[in-house]
């Protein structure tokens, strides 16, 4: 123990606490697993089992057709992680969970910041992925994508999150082109009594979570959550510091009411705010949202829902002197309201409608503007959805949505989705669908000035005739259980963009000012994505994936593009993962998971670099040492002490330590 302390600090101490606070136990107790108790008690992890391959097979999913189906009769490319998947990866994140998605790119930039994306363009911000987090959309109207750094949530009330890579924008709407995140947390009626965790280690130095639910009435029950993490700074090249730590907190609260067995009433809310360390200087976030929604039931297959939300950012970001400091304030008020029934026996429609309101006040840096300033948009959206009955193992999904912004006006998203049950336990899919990403503030709105008399006062800003862009895809799946061991998922896809965004210079006149954001790129990207799962024994399951991706960005003809059709995408050709999971004699887990990923090409103002290929290995070993006391150990990159995943090569590119921590909890 001495050794543990001295070598790995604050991870020593908390083993030393582990040991202390660790029971005695007699043989029994060690030998075999115990009832896990009530399972509404935290569900005590459902006496540490696993779901075995036909569960998973029939687990639940809404994010393909926003109704419950099984996941393996969803016709999309969809990859679900469930909160025991979560719990066993050792993830202290929801980037880090999202890891376990086959179907995405997932790529750390610092101590705080990732990039994630599917099926490509995962440069910056990711800005054609949607993400949800209960029915929330969390995609940023200023960058455009999702500023991961905001996005938290105890790890522990997480349900599941449900990973479609395709477009979704028929039912979704705007900026789902390439995927979409739903993450779907716990009721409370699921989260009752008392759960504490604690830990540190090496990068993540220190952490603490608790969650208590209860009932305020027979049918009423709630839950209250608080977490806080530091993080510790990560490294450049050279192994100096990258000043890049981060110290975060977040507490909330869901009631869920059941008044009768036709209406659940359910009211949450968040509060966080955050520092995090840069080589430009000190970044603040902050937050919180409220939403509640309203389902009622008139059958199995008929029910309307209504749910309205406010989320308010704040995001204080240094670009260092002499660019200054950007300061958004952005508040989002949305309503949305959905209705599902059958039309006959061969009709089942969903259809719905929408309106977002956001408000969003910048205080521009000194180099680094936004104007105007102060900019209201209003999101108005309808969509409907018929999936028709053409036979016993027949089904076509016809839909479409029509949305109107202020930047583009009216857009239209359809899709058209066939599905052929072969057997109870095989089904092949394929769909054509048409999605566009919207124009963001950075698009439109973005003023980097020179200081220079006119014309030369500005060197780069937004387009003000910026159009949306837009992409069809072709998409062809199919997805088996084999057996009691084995099941399988396989996706191709092809999908055609246009009107993507480049970088124009200004007329020659102006030594080529300002720099201008346009439609010149266009392009195709195609691929495939596997996914399997083999139960070699009842203890013992292995998952795999593998991805491959091809992208063709060009130039349209008479256009130009600074930066060479390099700025949008960032992404591995291919990606692979395998992931172990055992169970153990005397309540042990062991966990695994390897991943490789391929090159990835970037730039830098048009210069070419690269992020090279490379493999990476966590594990996980976790005791429960009684139902209620879960202790752990978890290793991340333990392949390198440090490698780069983003970001252009050089002085300033930051790359990923090697981390070790172990964590306590107890459920009551």
């Amino acid at each position: 123990m001495k050794i543990l302390i001295s070598r790995f600090g604050k991870l020593g101490w908390w083993l030393s606490l582990v040991i202390a606070l660790t029971p005695k136990m007699d043989a029994d107790e060690v030998t075999m697993p115990a009832p896990a108790g009530d399972k509404t008690n935290s569900q005590v992890l459902a006496t540490y089992k696993k779901m075995s391959l036909a569960e998973l097979m029939d687990q639940e999913v809404t994010s393909v057709a926003k109704e419950p189906q099984s996941y393996a009769q969803a016709p999309a490319a969809i990859n679900v992680i469930t909160g025991d998947d979560i719990r066993r990866s050792g993830a202290s994140s929801i980037p880090e969970a999202l890891r376990l998605a086959d179907n995405l790119e997932v790529a750390q930039q610092n101590s705080h910041d990732w990039n994630i994306s599917a099926r490509g363009f995962n440069a910056n911000q990711g800005n054609k992925l949607l993400v949800l987090i209960d029915g929330r959309a969390v995609y940023t109207p200023l960058y455009g994508g999702v500023l991961w750094n905001m996005q938290d949530y105890l790890l522990e009330d997480i349900d599941r999150i449900e990973v479609i890579s395709g477009p979704g924008g028929t039912l979704w709407g705007a900026n789902a082109v390439n995927g979409v995140i739903n993450i779907t947390t716990k009721s409370a009626k699921d989260t009752q009594g008392l759960y504490l965790e604690a830990g540190g280690g090496t990068e993540l130095q220190d952490f603490t979570g608790f969650r208590y639910g209860g009932m305020l009435a027979s049918n009423v029950f709630f839950r209250v959550y608080g977490k806080y993490f530091d993080l510790n700074d990560e490294v450049f090249a050279n192994g100096n510091d990258a000043s890049d730590s981060a110290r975060k907190g977040q507490g909330g609260f869901r009631i869920d009411a059941e008044p009768s067995l036709q209406n659940v009433f359910t009211v949450q809310g968040d509060l966080y705010a955050g520092h995090e360390n840069l080589p430009t200087g000190d970044e603040r976030i902050g937050g919180g949202n409220i939403l509640g929604r309203w389902t009622h039931t008139f059958s199995d297959d008929s029910d309307t829902s209504l749910q309205a939300y406010y989320d308010r950012t704040h995001l204080s970001f240094p670009y260092g002197a002499p660019l200054g400091t950007l300061v958004d304030d952005l508040d989002t008020y949305d309503l949305d309201f959905q209705h599902r029934f059958s039309l006959g026996e061969r009709n089942k429609i969903v259809w719905g409608l929408g309106y977002r309101f956001t408000h969003e006040v910048e205080g521009n840096a000194h180099q680094v503007l936004f104007l105007p300033p102060i900019q209201d948009h209003s999101l108005f959206s309808g969509f409907l959805q018929d999936e028709i009955k053409l036979h016993e193992k027949l089904f076509l999904t016809l839909g479409t949505k029509l949305e109107h912004n202020d930047f583009t006006g009216f857009e239209v998203e359809p899709s058209a989705r066939l599905q052929w049950n072969l057997t109870s336990k095989q089904m092949i899919w394929a769909a054509v669908s048409r999605a566009v990403r919207t124009p963001s503030r950075f698009d439109r709105d973005l003023d980097i000035p020179t200081f220079l008399p006119p014309p030369l006062q500005t060197f780069q800003s937004g387009g003000t005739d910026f159009e949306s862009e837009t992409v069809i895809a072709y998409e062809l799946g199919y997805r088996a259980q084999f057996g009691s061991k084995v099941s399988a998922s396989i996706s191709a896809f092809y999908n055609d963009y246009d009107h993507l965004r480049s970088l124009n210079p200004g007329p020659a006149a102006n030594f080529f000012l300002p720099h201008v954001f346009a439609n010149g790129l266009e392009g195709d990207t195609y691929g495939f994505e596997l996914s399997t799962d083999y139960q070699i024994l009842d203890w013992w399951r292995l998952h795999g994936g593998y991805d491959l991706l091809k992208e063709n960005i060009h130039v349209k003809p008479g256009q130009t593009d600074l930066d060479n059709t390099l700025n949008e995408t960032a992404d591995p050709q291919q990606q692979f993962s395998i992931r172990s999971s055992m169970d153990l004699p005397f309540r042990t887990e062991l966990d695994a998971a390897f991943r490789w990923v391929d090159i990835i090409h970037n730039n830098n103002g048009g210069t070419p670099g690269t992020v090279p290929s490379y493999g990476e290995l966590d594990v996980r070993i976790g005791w429960h040492a009684t139902k209620n006391l879960e202790i752990s150990i978890v290793g991340q990159n333990l392949l390198h002490d440090q490698h780069p995943e983003s970001g252009f090569p050089g002085p300033a590119q930051e790359q990923i330590t090697r981390s070790v921590f172990g964590k306590i909890a107890w459920r009551f």
